[in-house]
């Protein structure tokens, strides 16, 4: 399927709605997009026409906006563009431009941000896994080394047939 990919840099201009629904987690912000040009007449830059989106975001993402988003940050937005288009008695027509976003971010080019990971709730189907040995074996001479090798393999081999 043939779907119209963006990527639009802005300003949050509303606080993020969110709501939990049958579906899942949905959150969703109006996008500030204003063109800059320099205005070599007036040796300034000069802002241009200001369009706004409304940026939609489902599940885990939906969740972090909710948490990581409010009015006048800068972000960066990545996902499909619909553009909707309505007629009703007795009303002007009007038209919508939607984002369903895959990817949200701040826009590092205009401030800095603290990245925090997302908690996951770990399913009960799922078994613990043991950490991986990422210790380097220590050794004065190669044959030690080769012998610690061998022993690490054979370990390594060992642990694979557990898991």
């Amino acid at each position: 399927m043939n779907e119209t990919m963006v990527c639009a840099v802005g300003n949050v201009a509303t606080q993020p709605m969110y709501r939990d629904l049958a579906t899942g987690p949905s959150a969703r912000f109006r996008l500030a997009v204003t063109a800059r040009y320099f205005d070599r007449e007036k040796n300034v830059w000069t802002d241009g026409h200001t369009n706004f989106f409304t940026v939609w975001a489902n599940r885990q993402l939906a969740t972090n906006v909710a948490a990581s988003l409010s009015v006048g940050d800068p972000v960066v937005v990545q996902g499909r563009l619909k553009v909707r288009t309505e007629v009703r008695e007795g009303q002007p027509s009007w038209s919508s431009a939607d984002i369903d976003a895959v990817a949200i971010g701040h826009d590092l080019a205009r401030g800095t941000s603290a990245f925090r990971r997302a908690n996951k709730q770990e399913t009960a189907a799922s078994p613990p896994r043991p950490e991986p040995n990422w210790e380097t074996p220590g050794g004065d001479s190669a044959a030690d080394s080769a012998t610690d090798a061998d022993s690490a393999d054979q370990h390594q081999a060992e642990t694979l047939v557990v898991t």
